[in-house]
């Protein structure tokens, strides 16, 4: 009786690389292709230069501690009502100062605040 020799190679494992491969596309697509958060923009130009500003000084000053009008601290409420006071109209422009410290969110707070008591034309400032 013949017998037939047996192979002398062992069997090889399937390589996990391709589909390794794959699954890292997919994460980076679905990563890139999802949405974080929703975006929203506030039309707010930045002071760069000489302008005209008339009237009473409207000088809003974001700190972590709070915030302050022309240098008085003011809760929200307050600063509403005290700039309706200095500004002759809803047109008069209000300055926005962010303080060492001051939390990005907090500007925006603050200004979107401002926008729905009729206040449009805000400026940030350095």
């Amino acid at each position: 009786m013949i017998s037939l020799p047996r192979d002398p190679r062992p069997r090889r494992r399937p390589s996990l690389t391709p589909m390794i491969d794959v699954v890292f596309l997919l994460l980076v697509f679905f990563m890139l292709a999802s949405r974080f958060g929703m975006d929203a923009m506030l039309p707010m130009p930045l002071a760069t230069g000489g302008g005209t500003y008339e009237g009473p000084p409207r000088l809003v000053d974001i700190s972590p501690s709070g915030t302050h009008l022309n240098g008085a601290l003011v809760t929200e409420a307050e600063l509403v009502a005290a700039i309706k006071t200095l500004a002759a109209s809803s047109d008069d422009a209000i300055i926005l100062r962010g303080r060492d410290g001051a939390v990005l969110q907090r500007i925006v707070t603050i200004a979107g605040l401002l926008r729905d008591n009729g206040f449009q034309n805000l400026v940030l400032v350095e």
